[in-house]
């Protein structure tokens, strides 16, 4: 089947139920974006950003990869960065990762994954920096779920070190950036306390000048 026709049934009674709650909606959303939110997730297909914080499209832009990586050789994560602050002028960037994350789990074991395992090398980093503080549990699955949290904190940093969201700070815009995670258990995220609003809650040597 060239045409996945269920897929385009539920497409429009998706939009027919968005017009009968609204009907100007999608006139509304098509002359323009304006999100205050910038989600930075993983593309585990159980972390849709919008459902989880029950929002409607164009509420928030949405960049996903594995693991929620922000790699400062990541072309296309730094663009989507500097769209969001630039161009849509949001006023939080949300790193979200989720517990039990697979892209996590792989990046802890020594198997080859093939191509991913150069992706994941940047959590293997964070893992040797942090490997006595995750080794003290016992239970696999709460390492795995501690370094699932320590990501979060190191991927917000990353941002936190773009050119785009320093210069936004340096012209003095009212920009955060925060820390979450999902629980796939339960349905609910969890404030990491990592919030990042102005250059002075960075390192000296990771400020442009």
């Amino acid at each position: 089947m060239r045409i996945l026709r269920h897929l385009f049934e539920r497409n429009r009674k998706w939009a027919d139920n968005i017009r009968k709650t609204d009907p100007d909606f999608f006139t509304r959303l098509s002359k323009q974006q304006i999100p205050e939110y910038l989600w930075i997730g993983c593309s585990d297909s159980r972390m849709p950003a919008i459902e989880i914080v029950n929002m409607l499209p164009g509420e928030i832009f949405v960049h996903r990869n594995i693991a929620n990586q922000v790699i400062h050789t990541d072309i296309n994560c730094l663009s989507v960065i500097q769209y969001a602050v630039e161009v849509l002028k949001v006023k939080r960037i949300i790193v979200c990762g989720h517990y039990g994350c697979g892209g996590v789990q792989s990046a802890m074991e020594n198997q080859d994954h093939g191509l991913i395992d150069s992706w994941l090398l940047n959590i293997k980093d964070i893992y040797n920096r942090q490997q006595a503080k995750i080794d003290s549990l016992q239970n696999s699955k709460d390492k795995i779920n501690l370094l699932c949290e320590l990501n979060v904190v190191e991927q917000v940093k990353n941002v936190c070190h773009t050119k785009a969201v320093q210069s936004a700070w340096n012209s003095g815009r009212d920009l955060t950036v925060h820390g979450w995670i999902y629980n796939l258990e339960d349905g609910l995220l969890k404030d990491l306390d990592v919030c990042v609003t102005n250059l002075d809650e960075i390192s000296q040597i990771q400020k442009f000048k």
